[in-house]
Parts: structure tokens; sequence; C-alpha cells
């Protein structure tokens, strides 16, 4: 079977690049950590891989707005090839630090009439005005339009860490469309499954959104962190399931999803 290559973009702040990395590799992918310079300078290519996956940090110490510098020099340094790369039905993936990234870049949602002088959406800061980090319960779409979700259980379990992780769409419209779109790929709920408002919805975002896809549904951005859930002893009450005697964690399954439908496809 073919060998996917994934590009772990990094730069000064990005911490979570190795565990990203390491992710795709249980996944069966080959991986590598590019700095952004090396693409700027093209040094390295983008079209080298098949995959590509922002991680997640504090990138230039969220300096202006998390994510926004990154975001910044992506969009008027290699926008031609990140598009290209995405025409040609590469799937990317943005995890935290990286969902900041591609919505100030434009890239999520992307809506049909994307006007490329604005964004559509923000992640700002939490209703809490400070940091968390702790597991929340996510409920995924019932719509299988992305990708990198199919076959998830209805709901999963996954680590936060973030101080920005509120989503905004820009105006009801853009709201509207990602719910006839089918671009929302996770919200924050209960243990249930039920919509719920803080502590459950750890930011306060609209519509308790965690993570959303653009059109084609092969672009995913999600504040949660899967690559911190690869094996089962990471979850917090592993020791009080020990007769289920499993192995691997349910943010595995996002990764080996993104791999699949790289060697299926591309």
């Amino acid at each position: 079977m073919k060998k996917i290559k994934v590009i772990v973009l990094r730069t000064a702040g990005t911490n979570c690049d190795i565990e990203t990395a390491f992710a795709f590799r249980l996944a069966g992918a080959e991986t590598e950590l590019v700095h952004i310079n090396a693409l700027a300078e093209k040094t390295k290519m983008l079209n080298e891989f098949q995959i590509l996956a922002i991680p997640g940090g504090f990138t230039y110490g969220d300096d202006v707005a998390s994510g926004r510098i990154l975001a910044n020099e992506l969009r008027f340094k290699l926008e031609p090839d990140i598009m290209r790369f995405i025409a040609e039905n590469k799937p990317v993936i943005g995890i935290c630090n990286g969902f900041q990234v591609l919505v100030k870049m434009g890239l999520l949602p992307r809506r049909e009439d994307f006007n490329p002088d604005g964004v559509q959406a923000t992640l700002s800061l939490n209703d809490s005005g400070k940091f968390d980090s702790r597991w929340v319960y996510l409920k995924k779409a019932e719509n299988e339009k992305c990708i990198w979700t199919k076959g998830l259980p209805e709901v999963v379990h996954l680590p936060i860490a973030h101080a920005e992780g509120k989503f905004m769409p820009r105006t009801e419209d853009v709201l509207r469309d990602l719910k006839d779109n089918g671009q929302i790929v996770f919200r924050y709920t209960d243990k249930t499954g039920k919509l719920s408002e803080a502590p459950y919805n750890p930011n306060g975002s609209i519509d308790n959104i965690a993570g959303i896809c653009d059109t084609t549904g092969r672009v995913l951005g999600l504040m949660p962190h899967p690559e911190r859930h690869i094996s089962y002893f990471q979850h917090p009450n592993w020791r009080r399931n020990l007769e289920e005697k499993k192995q691997m964690g349910i943010g595995l399954e996002i990764f080996k999803n993104g791999v699949k439908y790289a060697q299926k496809h591309i």
C-alpha cells in the first residue's frame, strides 16, 4: 500500500508537533516536521506531501491574536501552494492553534462567496477569561461529510487546552451556511450528547461549535487535541475499564481516517 507523507508544520511557539507526528506514524504514515521558513524559502516543497497538519501550540506567543501571525505568513507567502494542495484532494488538519490559523487565514469555513480580503469567523477569548485544560465531550455531526471523522462514535471524549477557543461566525449567514452545508463537525455536549452550556461548553462557542470542515470535507479544524488520546491509557478513567483491555485511544481514529483517505484518493 502506498506510503503517505505528512508535513507537520512548525514555527516559533509550536509545541504539539512531535505528538502530532507520532500520531500520524501510528496511523501508518511517514511524517516530517517542517519549519514555515523552509516552505517560504522553497528549500522544502509542499507538493512533496499528501497531508498537511498544523498542530497546536502558541505560535509567536499568540501575539496580536492566537494564530494570527502564522495565518498571515501562510496566506501572504504560501496561499497559491496551499490552494493547489487542497485542489489536488489532499487532506488538511488544524488542531487547536492550527484551527485558529486555518480560520484566520480564511481557509475555514471558506464559503462559496469567499472574500479573500477578509475572514468569515474567528476563535476568541474563552468566556471564562482564562486558559482551560481538561477533557470535554463532543458530539459528532450526523452528516458524514468530513473525511476525518468517518466511523467515530456519536459522542467522543477528548482533551482541550486553550485560552482562545470561542468559535464566533462573522454573521448569522455564515452560521446558517455552516449548518446547511454540513460543515459543523463537532459540538461540545454533556456525556449523553446533549448540547449544554458551561462547563460542558468550555469557552462559550456559538452553537457549541468545537470543530468545522470546509465544503469539501477534507479540511478539518478543531479545538480539542486528538493527538493526546491516541492510547487508551491516556484517558483519565482508563483504570476503571480495565476489563475492556483497549489499546487505542479514539483520537487515533481521526489520524487513521486522514491517512486512509489519502491512500485511496491521491
